[in-house]
Order: C-alpha cells, then sequence, then structure tokens
C-alpha cells in the first residue's frame, strides 16, 4: 500500500508495522501530516513510531492503552463485553478480538511485548453509545461500559480519560506517543455505516473530559 501515492507521503518513509500488525489498514493522512492506522470492530493496533490510530465507534468501546513514559501505545475496537475461555473460540483467530476480554488481554500484552511497563499503563475510553433506539434493543453500549470499568477495575488499572455512553457515534483519533485523543462526536452524520453496523451487533447478541486530554474537532 505505501507504494501508492494517496497512501503515502514522498517525503516521509512509512514506518514497519510491529510483528503481527501488517494487516492492518496503513495510510499517510494528508491533514494531520502523519501515518495513520484505521481499526475496525475486533481489530487492535500497537505503534512505537508516532503513529496516529483512527476509529468510529458507535456502540462499541475502544481502550486507549499506553505507556506513559516510554511511548508505545495502542487502540482496541470490541463490539461485545466478552467470551469466557470455555466457549467455543480459537484465542489466536483476530475474530475474537471483538469481545472485551480477548481485546483487553491481546492490546495489554501487545504492549508489554513491544517495550510497555505494566506500572506505567496509561489507559483512556471511548464509545459505548446508545445509537440504536429500537423498541426492545439491547443497550449493549452499556453493556460494553459496564465491562470494560469492571474489567479494569479487577486489574487494578486506573482510568485517566472516559468519553462513554451518550446517544452519538464517535471518530476517535489517537496519538499513543503522547497520549493526545481527538473525539468528534458524529451528531449530523448522513453516513448510515455505522448504525447498519450496530444492527448487525443486536442481532449477534440476541441468538466533558480535562485539561486536553480529549480535543474535541
Amino acid at each position: 500500500m505505501s507504494a501508492n501515492p494517496e497512501y503515502s507521503s514522498p517525503t516521509h518513509p512509512q514506518p514497519k508495522a510491529l510483528e503481527g500488525f501488517g494487516s492492518i489498514n496503513r495510510y499517510w493522512d494528508k491533514r494531520m501530516g502523519l501515518y495513520a492506522a484505521k481499526i475496525l470492530p475486533g481489530e487492535f493496533y500497537v505503534s512505537t513510531h508516532g503513529e496516529m490510530i483512527v476509529t468510529v465507534l458507535g456502540s462499541c468501546v475502544s481502550a486507549c492503552v499506553r505507556d506513559r513514559v516510554n511511548g508505545v501505545g495502542g487502540m482496541n475496537h470490541f463490539m461485545l463485553p466478552a467470551q469466557h475461555e470455555s466457549a467455543n473460540v480459537n484465542p489466536d483467530f483476530t475474530g475474537a478480538a471483538r469481545y472485551g476480554n480477548w481485546a483487553m488481554e491481546y492490546l495489554i500484552n501487545a504492549v508489554l511485548k513491544n517495550g510497555g511497563i505494566r506500572k506505567n499503563l496509561e489507559v483512556k475510553l471511548f464509545g459505548g453509545g446508545r445509537v440504536l433506539s429500537g423498541k426492545g434493543q439491547m443497550d449493549v453500549g452499556k453493556q460494553n461500559i459496564e465491562f470494560i470499568l469492571h474489567y479494569l477495575d479487577q486489574e487494578n488499572i486506573s482510568v485517566a480519560v472516559q468519553d462513554l455512553g451518550g446517544m452519538f457515534p464517535r471518530k476517535v483519533l489517537y496519538f499513543p506517543d503522547t497520549g493526545s485523543v481527538k473525539v468528534r462526536k458524529l451528531k449530523t452524520t448522513t453516513n448510515n455505516v455505522v448504525f447498519e453496523r450496530e444492527e448487525s451487533y443486536a442481532k449477534t447478541i440476541n441468538s466533558t473530559p480535562t485539561q486536553g486530554d480529549i480535543e474535541l474537532f
């Protein structure tokens, strides 16, 4: 992909992805002037290169986890709260990361594997909106929020910043080297992709920030 001028910079060579992340969609963001990795539901990405990580969240939740001293960090994007280890899922299959428990384990382990230290971890949380308002719809966002807060409490990991709940999808830009975040609430979007995705999630499950930590854009 880096050979395509639409996805690369002629003056800034694309940094090599860390082991295991070569399949993630990465591109040159002309507006921000740096390389970005776009993650979809069930994916996660870790970087040590000053890249930006981008995702769009409806009822899903993303945890942004980094070592605030060493600058290695990443983001996940999980769809559903948890799947127990006894369930019929192969933990080596990337689709398992659509569940919060696997997504958190994968992300934290990848940060630690690439130079992070557990005592230095900084966590910021986003998403969990109630974007489906149909009568009788299960509030997946609320379940995801309850899961992630309980998970981090059990792991004795504090939350530095959270922007959770509400009625709107979010676009999140995360910069793991600095920990800065830009969040846009998609209140007037005409793109139905997020809502259609949430409808699919619902079927599957049934069978104000401070001191510049989050910048609204």
